[in-house]
């Protein structure tokens, strides 16, 4: 494991070293990776200067504790997520280094839920709701990639309704 963390490392720290002739912002897609709540693979679909469609699959409930009461049991485990926002973005420099962005979407998740009626058994829980989500996104000038730090919420709809979880990340994107 420690020898697979140090490959990422380097091949990322590589990766940071390719320069990149366009704008960044500019470009129609972003791929990489969110550190957060979910975490995971990260897509962004750029649609014009100022709108984007931004996808997050990856693990949920793994940074704020994997035993959380919910229902009338609780989680015990980390789940899959995948969520999707629309956004608006815009810049905040005259260079364009720095854009802020919001938006809005859904979220469906699946995780382990162990009522007290199972004794300790668990059934598998598909969850449904909306998010909203706010973040800052950096492009170093002349490269291809950009860093992002998030935050939102979460607000469930179907299984537990108004079941509510804060939605962070920072992470690194691909541009191209």
């Amino acid at each position: 494991m420690r020898k697979s963390l140090l490959l990422v490392a380097f091949l990322l720290f590589g990766w940071a070293l390719i320069p990149n002739q366009a704008q960044a912002q500019y470009n129609n897609w972003a791929v990489g990776f969110r550190v957060g709540e979910p975490s995971g693979i990260n897509v962004r679909k750029y649609f014009s200067e100022n709108h984007a469609f931004d996808l997050n699959i990856g693990t949920y409930g793994g940074l704020y504790g994997t035993k959380r009461s919910y229902r009338a049991g609780e989680y015990k485990s980390v789940g899959l997520a995948i969520q999707g926002h629309y956004l608006w973005h815009k810049a905040l420099t005259k260079s364009e280094s720095i854009r802020g962005y919001y938006g809005f979407g859904g979220q469906v998740n699946t995780r382990r839920y162990y009522p007290p009626r199972l004794n300790g058994e668990y059934e598998n829980a598909l969850s449904l709701g909306g998010s909203g989500i706010g973040g800052l996104e950096f492009f170093p000038t002349g490269k291809p990639y950009s860093f992002f730090l998030e935050t939102g919420v979460y607000v469930e709809l179907l299984q537990a309704p108004f079941f509510l979880n804060l939605n962070t990340g920072l992470g690194l994107r691909y541009n191209f």
